[in-house]
């Protein structure tokens, strides 16, 4: 069995991301428009995390803290059920909770 998730981005001519869409067949998503991406990929052979990290240029700046702080808590609910982990994921979401703070995310 295989899957693919795709992403199409559209670039200006500076090669700044204008718009950006993903697409995954197997969950019922077609080309659904998104204003950023990131993306983290193991590489065990060098041990190492690369990124892509993309975000178009009208991508508002309270959306973009908004993004980074959903990103945080799910990192750290992924790094619970990956590691089993509880007291650092804990540690992870004080985190989350005063970036929000110092962020002012929360009402």
């Amino acid at each position: 069995m295989k899957s693919e998730i795709n992403f199409d981005i559209e670039l200006d001519e500076n090669r700044v991301p204008e718009k950006l869409s993903w697409s995954a067949k197997d969950g019922g998503v077609e080309k659904e428009e998104a204003k950023a991406i990131m993306l983290s990929i193991w590489d065990s052979r060098v041990k190492e995390t690369m990124r892509i990290d993309l975000w178009t240029k009208d991508m508002p700046v309270d959306e973009m803290k908004i993004f980074f702080h959903q990103t945080l808590v799910a990192m750290s609910d992924t790094f619970k059920r990956a590691t089993d982990d509880e007291k650092m994921a804990d540690t992870m979401k004080d985190f989350c909770d005063y970036f929000a703070e110092k962020l002012e995310l929360t009402k």
